[in-house]
């Protein structure tokens, strides 16, 4: 068991982090919007160009053990799209004037930032929070997870030497070199802010940590295909979520509901996206290595190829599939397929007749879990889109979009860019939206008086004035 003291060595090393970010604090604080810019820019490139991530990305998946080498690749894209919004926005002095309210918005640091680091993400989590940190003009400690914290401290070293290069204080950025509970409680503690990307614990440990933090919360992607759904393009795009870093994120498509007007049709496309359709028996399978008897989530098999995981269930699957879909055996706590995967497979749930039905199996797949996070719907039809919207305990849905690289924003959508994903009270967490430059920043409002703005009684109270009662 581990403690809950930090060793000497811990101690003194969380000092001489907090002490020198600190110093590196005041100094970036004077910093005008051109320098801040260029040191975005400086750090975005450092760890985003192609041949250094791609390094990282085979050191983070040869620690961890976790995550498809190809398709995290494409997370450097995530870091640019991050760079992309935090140059289209003022951060220094006035950021927003409303003359017409007389009310003039100025933006100031949030100060020390401590960052938790998911052992999925040792890469990208700390190269998209180091551009929006530095944009807000804040110093970040990284807490690594265990598990990747090579590649975590290695991602900082990267971005501290541009840092360096540009003649900036490296301390902006530090990374704890002996991560553990204690140590990021700690860490939490003495800080200004956390933002906590990754686990339930992990959230829950950074809010009790009695510093003001953003978490996200627990994933249960859910996708609906409604009868006016394209075929090809809602599996082709369920297929590009599923299989995006083996599935590791809470916004990778876990289950689809389709409308049995579309069924078979989804079935046979989803096979000729490279799904292996699982039969019953192996659907029972791999109940067994995924979930223990109560259904909490094992985690042998969580962000692995479909081949491993069909092996670790004790059958085969052709090289060739991408991953594993099974019909669902009904929606419920006690229904393990209908709650979030994190792996390479899918549940497949068919609704018959009105949409209202889908309706219905969406509110009761988001009681088994992920409540706040995100779903999404293939559909043409307006009203079944407002629907959903309206009825969805989510933060983000999702239309005609794969949902794992849509949900944090994408070159094709206008979700800010980012790596953490707030999800409302919904989710246990104070933003229902995607974490983003706004959160890094305090801001301080400048009012001046403008002409009286203020309804007559009958305006405001309508019918229900009865001015004898307000004389």
């Amino acid at each position: 068991m581990a403690s809950k003291e930090l060793t000497p060595e811990q101690s003194r090393e969380l000092d001489e982090l907090i002490a020198k970010a600190r110093v590196a604090q005041k100094i970036i604080e004077t910093y005008d919007q051109a320098r801040v810019d260029r040191l975005c820019q400086a750090v975005a490139w450092a760890i985003s160009n192609k041949k250094t991530f791609l390094k990282l990305v085979d050191m983070g998946i040869e620690e961890s053990g976790l995550g498809d080498p190809v398709s995290r690749q494409g997370k450097r894209f995530k870091i640019r799209g991050i760079l992309r919004d935090a140059l289209r926005q003022k951060s220094v002095g006035v950021i927003e004037d409303l003359p017409e309210k007389g009310i003039a918005k100025y933006a100031k640091p949030v100060g020390l930032i401590a960052s938790l680091v998911p052992t999925t993400n040792p890469d990208l989590t700390p190269g998209g929070q180091a551009v929006y940190g530095i944009k807000a003009r804040d110093v970040i400690i990284f807490s690594p997870h265990p598990r990747s914290k090579k590649t975590t401290f290695e991602s900082i070293r990267i971005m501290r030497e541009a840092l360096k290069k540009e003649g900036a204080p490296e301390d902006i950025l530090q990374c704890i070199t002996q991560p553990s509970i204690p140590m990021t409680q700690a860490l939490m503690a003495r800080s200004d802010l956390v933002i906590a990307t990754g686990g339930r614990p992990m959230v829950k440990s950074a809010y009790s940590s009695g510093t003001p933090a953003y978490g996200s919360g627990a994933g249960n992607s859910t996708m609906v295909y409604d009868e006016t759904a394209d075929v090809a393009e809602a599996c082709h795009n369920t297929m590009l979520s599923k299989t995006s870093d083996y599935g590791s994120g809470c916004s990778a498509d876990g289950n689809i509901v389709v409308s049995d007007k579309i069924y078979d049709a989804v079935l046979a496309q989803l096979q000729t996206e490279g799904g292996y359709f699982a039969s019953t028996e192996e659907r029972e399978k791999l109940k067994k290595v995924m979930w223990d008897e109560e259904g909490h989530r094992l985690p042998e098999t969580v962000a692995i190829a479909p081949q491993k995981l069909a092996e670790a269930a004790g059958f085969a699957i052709p090289a060739d599939r991408k991953f594993i879909f099974v019909l669902g055996d009904g929606i419920g706590k006690e229904h393990f397929f209908s709650s979030e995967k994190l792996t390479t497979l899918l549940a497949v749930h068919k609704y018959e007749g009105r949409f209202e039905n889908a309706l219905d199996m969406v509110r009761q797949i988001y009681e088994v879990g992920g409540k706040g996070h995100s779903c999404g719907i293939y559909s043409f039809n307006d009203d079944h889109i407002h629907r959903l919207a309206m009825m969805a305990p989510v933060s983000r849905i999702m239309v005609r979009q794969p949902q794992s690289k849509a949900n944090a924003g994408a070159a094709n959508n206008g979700m800010p860019m980012t790596s953490s994903l707030g999800c409302g009270t919904w989710g246990g967490n104070i933003v229902s939206e995607n974490i983003c430059l706004k959160h890094y920043l305090n801001t301080t409002w400048v009012s001046r008086p403008i002409a009286v703005d203020m309804p007559s009684p009958e305006e405001l109270f309508g019918d229900f004035y009865v001015p004898e009662m307000d004389q």
